[in-house]
């Protein structure tokens, strides 16, 4: 299971929401949150860790002595124990959570205590396997990469990387290469920390050379990679998708385009080893009437808008390798449950993309065949031919933009923007090296 859950808000200790809404474990077995008891003055929060691979789902609260910070991280272990990052006079303290009866057990893990013009520092997301957890510390001109557990004496400095560094992406099913997004110049890109070379820095993605270009989510088992970068349309950025490995550019559909929304990526569909086209992608929408669900596919040109269940943590989910996405929820009445939804695969339906093409309805808030929205929020469409920047369908016609000649794969509105038959096998991350993902 892949998942991802971030939900920026407030930075530790400024009195706001919890700064991450939901953590879940690359395994997707268990989860954690920070919960709230009480209501109005009174409320505390406390971490609350939930078992999500069982018969059904269930949740464990470990209040501590007092109560948490609302800023305070909290993130699930691989063997049920919730690490806890609390600040406190500037010291950044972390320790292991653990049901013990009636109480709960607490492991102190150490504490760091980060330079003055430092921006903080944050906990990156679970590792693969759950044995161990890293936090990026960042400063105005180096970023610092600490192992928080998992290592013989607590807090340890792993690397320095030059430049100032957000984000972060497991790239390997071991936990061993890091993809972050450093800041250099004044220019954002994505590069990656070898954790088996003392922190040896390389580049990752490298679009255009005045280019934003972010990492935001990784697959291991397909090498699928969701991208944000500016290069197809400067001082905007755009949501991409590319291939670990792969010499096809960096594609940019038009149907991730949504002008009055903001679209994130949250998780991937494990499993799709050689068939990165077919990973269905989680998408988290945010517009003026709230955030919703959606689900798309490379091999399609229409996203699938979902009404949000009732209580979602907002922006964490999970998907198993069958296409069934899991998204945790709580509500006064069901403080711990699991929405389960179906997402369609194209192959089985006899090809949706096609489908589109040949006019036909496409899902709740996709695009029809003639390019029309169907739903709040769409902005799909069909596409013509991908342009040099990995653009799909935007301002057709324009021969410096255009890659494809015509009555190639990629011209019919209605095909995928990287058909299978048309697209040289990648190989798994596994068995290759790293590449950049350059655009032509």
């Amino acid at each position: 299971m892949t998942a991802c859950a971030i939900e920026p808000s407030a930075d530790p200790g400024d009195g706001g929401a919890p700064l991450v809404g939901c953590s879940i474990t690359a395994e997707g077995a268990y989860a954690a949150r920070l919960a709230r008891s009480g209501g109005g003055g009174g409320a505390a929060w406390y971490p609350e860790r939930w078992t999500l691979d069982g018969p059904e789902p269930y949740a464990v609260p470990l209040p501590g002595n007092q109560p948490e910070e609302p800023g305070t991280e909290v993130q699930p272990m691989g063997d049920g124990r919730v690490l806890v990052h609390r600040v406190a006079a500037g010291r950044h303290l972390f320790a292991l959570l653990y049901p013990t009866g009636p109480g709960t057990g607490e492991l102190p893990l150490g504490a760091v205590e980060c330079p003055a013009d430092s921006t903080g520092m944050r906990l990156l997301p679970p590792v693969p396997g759950g044995e161990r957890a890293y936090a990026l510390a960042a400063g105005p001109r180096a970023t610092v990469l600490w192992r928080i557990a998992g290592g013989a004496f607590g807090p340890e400095r792993v690397a320095e990387i030059p430049g100032r560094c957000s984000g972060g992406a497991w790239l390997d099913r071991t936990g061993r290469m890091l993809a972050v997004d450093r800041e250099t110049g004044g220019r954002t890109k994505a590069v990656v920390v070898d954790l088996e070379r003392d922190g040896e820095v390389s580049p990752l993605l490298q679009i255009a050379p005045d280019s934003d270009d972010r990492l935001l989510l990784a697959d291991p088992d397909s090498g699928l990679v969701l991208i944000g970068s500016d290069a197809p349309s400067p001082g905007r950025e755009r949501l991409g998708w590319g291939v670990l490995g792969s010499t096809l550019p960096v594609r940019f559909p038009e149907c991730l385009r949504m002008p009055d929304c903001v679209v994130t990526p949250f998780a991937v569909q494990p499993g799709q080893v050689l068939t990165p086209e077919r990973c269905a992608v989680a998408l988290r929408v945010d517009g003026a009437f709230g955030s919703w669900v959606g689900v798309w596919r490379p091999a399609e040109r229409q996203v699938r808008h979902l009404p949000a269940p009732e209580g979602w943590l907002t922006g964490a989910g999970l998907w198993t390798p069958d296409g069934e996405l899991r998204l945790p929820c709580s509500t006064p009445r069901s403080p711990c449950a699991v929405a389960r939804l179906v997402a369609p695969d194209t192959a089985d339906a006899g090809g949706a993309d096609r489908a589109d093409g040949a006019g036909g309805a496409g899902g709740a808030g996709g695009a029809d065949g003639a390019g029309h929205t169907n739903g709040a929020g769409g902005t799909g469409g069909a596409v013509g031919t991908g342009a040099a920047s990995g653009t799909d369908g935007e301002r057709p016609g324009n021969p410096e933009e255009e890659a494809a000649t015509p009555g190639q794969p990629g011209d019919d509105p209605g095909a995928a923007d990287t058909p299978a038959a048309a697209q040289p096998r990648p190989v798994p991350l596994q068995q290759a090296p790293l590449a950049r993902l350059v655009t032509k």
